[in-house]
């Protein structure tokens, strides 16, 4: 595995979503990241039942939000040498890359996620 220092950027799976960042601090098992934008946006839904809407509560689930920090498992952290893409232009491109992977899938956990995307759309306020 390999190391990394404070200012490195990197990108980090966290939960479901994944980000481009800099590491701010390095703990024992994990690297606190700040996110300076998104590559893959959270799957809607359960975490601990992926894909399936026959749950008790289906969540919504937003991306880490520009600068906020989020512990990262040291495993899911990689080494990112390209240029920074805009914060929100990068969540808008991976929102509407998984709304497009979602209008694919038959499923009415797909049809729940279009439905939870689109508040986050308007939410997320795109210019």
């Amino acid at each position: 595995m390999a190391e990394f220092a404070v200012g490195d950027r990197v990108t980090a799976i966290y939960k479901t979503g994944k980000y481009i960042g800099e590491i701010t601090e390095e703990r024992p098992q994990h690297y606190l990241v700040r996110v300076l934008a998104v590559v893959k946006h959270p799957m809607q839904g359960d975490l601990h039942s992926p894909k399936d809407a026959d749950v008790l509560i289906f969540h919504e689930r937003r991306a880490l939000s520009f600068r906020e920090q989020a512990n990262i498992p040291k495993q899911m952290v990689k080494h990112f040498e390209d240029e920074i893409p805009d914060y929100q232009e990068s969540l808008k491109l991976a929102l509407e890359k998984m709304k497009a992977e979602l209008a694919e899938t038959a499923s009415q956990w797909a049809e729940l996620s279009i439905k939870a995307i689109e508040t986050l759309e308007k939410d997320y306020k795109f210019n």
